[in-house]
């Protein structure tokens, strides 16, 4: 599946704000199974500088620096994504909850995937004994780790639901947890507290997902949005496997990875500071369409 993804962000100021240091995350990380080309990335007012580096995790770090007074900011990117057209699937001979948790402890090396990093609580994801009584059920030590995983993933899109309403950014995993509700982000969450109370590596996956129309209507653009799904790390064979609870399915060519971290705070598409105490807004449209599409729209 070859994607052309253009995303579009643009935060309103109340007031005019001065000495913006922003973080963009929206360069793809490598990642096995995608391979990333043409990535360009444009932001209004023109900064003093913009560099990039890699993170400690799959994550890439657009430094932004803007000295000029502003009230509003805008951010493009835009980039051709290949990825494998394949979707893991739950084998009878993956390794059991009980093994891949003892794998996780012995596995050498901190590198930024390594599953040591995804064992433990992290800012956005701290241990709670609520989400790790519930968990219990789906993650018995004797069970294939992928179908417990998968299991567990489905009951939290069974049992939670949509609201968007519901959440926002800064809501606590706990409270998300006990209204049983919220948006993506949340649900990754509770997935990532949940795999690791029974002591398997899990993290934040960030990116795009496609999304399809209904039979018979026209896709229409800047209609996606950014997504957030869970890797799972299911032993040295097999590695890491994504769940998408809020679309109870094993992710597969209609996910593309932008990053990946402990929790949404080690990937989030921007952050930072400025000068300046003043509400602020933000709307973002994203268009994750075929390559084949845009290519016979440009021929035209």
């Amino acid at each position: 599946m070859i994607y052309r993804v253009n995303h579009v962000s643009r935060i309103h100021y109340g007031a005019t704000i001065g000495n913006a240091r922003f973080n963009v995350r929206l360069q793809p990380c490598h990642w096995p199974g995608q391979v990333i080309e043409g990535f360009g990335l444009t932001v209004s007012p023109s900064p003093r500088s913009l560099s990039t580096r890699a993170g400690p995790f799959p994550v890439n770090v657009t430094r932004v620096v803007i000295d000029e007074p502003l009230d509003a900011l805008e951010i493009r990117s835009q980039f051709i994504a290949t990825i494998d057209d394949t979707r893991p699937e739950i084998l009878p001979s993956d390794p059991t909850v009980a093994a891949v948790a003892a794998d996780a402890i012995a596995f050498p090396g901190l590198g930024g995937t390594a599953p040591a990093n995804f064992l433990f609580p992290s800012p956005r994801v701290p241990a709670l004994p609520d989400i790790a009584a519930w968990t219990a059920a789906w993650l018995t030590q004797d069970r294939p780790v992928l179908e417990a995983g998968f299991a567990l993933c489905c009951a939290i899109t069974d049992g939670f639901r949509y609201d968007s309403a519901a959440t926002d950014a800064d809501t606590p995993l706990a409270q998300a947890f006990a209204i049983q509700r919220g948006v993506c982000q949340d649900f990754a969450h509770i997935l990532i507290g949940a795999l690791r109370s029974a002591g398997l590596p899990a993290g934040y996956a960030s990116g795009y997902l496609r999304t399809l129309p209904p039979p018979g209507q026209p896709r229409l653009a800047g209609v996606d949005a950014m997504h957030a799904w869970v890797m799972l790390w299911c032993g040295p064979q097999r590695g890491w496997i994504g769940l998408d609870p809020t679309n109870r399915c094993i992710t597969g060519p209609d996910h593309i990875i932008i990053a990946f971290g402990r929790d949404y705070s080690d990937v989030a598409p921007i952050d930072g500071v400025f000068m300046g105490k003043t509400a602020q807004s933000l709307d973002t449209s994203v268009d994750v369409s075929p390559h084949s599409e845009w290519a016979a729209e440009s021929a035209s």
